[in-house]
């Protein structure tokens, strides 16, 4: 009995010894790489921010100039959080915006987006940055599967019927068996262009 007592504790200490040592060593891999794997968040978001805005459009850097949207006003773009609007400027003057906007109503949940608009309300770019749309059915809204979020760049706020899928008697393309992933990131994109337009004097200094 007391042999199976003194196996058991020598046991408990020893997977008590290899926690220590596994946390610990779990503990410093995350301090030294840190600071590196933050690098790279920030470096693919500064990436993924300039493709919707045209090359050379801009000289500031993006991340250190951004407007909080509170909560109060994040859901009019979808967002759940306060959300960040980025301004992009170019000798000083501000020309246009990247907005963090959400298609809340995608088919498999919440569609998130960078979206780009000039000062003159016209969008420069959309680009998908996350979601969970169906692979092979209504994965196609994003960049690395199709070039259908490219139809956005140069249109306007327009009317609510302009802003719709074709299927539904709108002016935007969308695949047979696959609308409701679309119908959700062109519903956002106006949601968009509506909030953007409603405070032009706050982003860019100019009226509606």
């Amino acid at each position: 009995m007391k042999r199976m007592v003194k196996s058991g504790v020598r046991g408990a200490a020893t997977l008590a010894v290899f926690a220590l040592v596994f946390t610990a060593l779990m503990a410093g891999t995350y301090a030294l790489t840190r600071d590196t794997v933050k690098k790279n968040e920030l470096d693919a978001k500064v990436a993924l921010l300039a493709q919707v805005l045209p090359a050379g459009s801009y000289d500031n850097a993006l991340l250190d100039d951004a407007v909080v949207v509170p909560k109060a006003e994040a859901t009019q773009l979808g967002n759940e959080a306060e959300s960040r609007i980025y301004l992009a400027r170019k000798a000083g003057r501000t020309v246009g915006a990247v907005v963090e906007a959400t298609a809340p109503d995608g088919y498999a949940g919440k569609i998130r987006l960078l979206i780009g608009v000039d000062t003159a309300g016209t969008v420069l770019g959309v680009r998908v940055v996350s979601h969970k749309e169906t692979p092979g059915l209504g994965d196609y809204i994003d960049i690395s599967k199709s070039d259908w979020i490219d139809q956005f760049r140069g249109k306007r706020i327009g009317s609510d019927a302009q802003w719709k899928v074709r299927k539904d008697g709108g002016e935007f393309d969308s695949r047979a068996g696959a609308t409701i992933s679309p119908r959700a990131v062109v519903k956002a994109i106006h949601a968009t262009l509506v909030y953007v337009d409603a405070h032009r004097l706050q982003l860019f200094g100019v009226r509606n």
